[in-house]
């Protein structure tokens, strides 16, 4: 199954529904889809949608997909990863209004650089990801909490042992 995610911020996201449905439409996905359109005024006509779930529904649903599209939400993109989902990223930009400024773009360079992630610049390469997150082997993403106990772990044993 594929997760949409777009988030709960108070904009729309409508070209990345759009281009999901033209994606179905073409046969390119031919899987399941589930997607969470917040305050998107598009409706999809090829999948199922919710404007809004809950924390565990979402947990429930990020658990279940085998690949997360997104936007370009830390929150989103970082619970992906948490459970070592495939994330593909597209960001809002502020040019359609679907956001004040285009920070989204810089997130999801930081994480794709880093390769983390599959991250896009517009909905038009969204068809090229699916076909590359089926080969696309993310490294493991380690949170800065989960190095802080590293490091404190790995100086108070070579303290104990000195």
């Amino acid at each position: 199954m594929i997760l949409v995610s777009l988030g709960t911020q108070d904009f729309p996201f409508n070209r990345l529904l759009e281009k999901m449905d033209e994606l179905i439409e073409k046969k390119v996905i031919q899987e399941e889809v589930i997607a969470q359109t917040g305050y998107s005024s598009y409706v999809p006509r090829h999948f199922k949608y919710t404007k809004f779930t809950t924390f565990d529904e979402f947990e429930d649903l990020l658990d279940q997909c085998r690949i997360l599209i997104t936007h370009g939400g830390t929150g989103t993109i970082v619970g992906g990863l948490r459970k070592k989902k495939r994330i593909i990223a597209v960001p809002r930009l502020k040019k359609y209004a679907e956001h004040v400024d285009d920070h989204q773009t810089e997130i999801i360079n930081l994480f794709s650089d880093k390769n983390f992630i599959i991250g896009l610049e517009d909905v038009s390469g969204l068809e090229q990801a699916l076909r590359a997150i089926e080969t696309f082997e993310p490294i493991d993403y380690v949170s800065g909490n989960q190095k802080i106990v590293s490091l404190i772990d790995n100086f108070l044993g070579r303290t104990v042992r000195n």
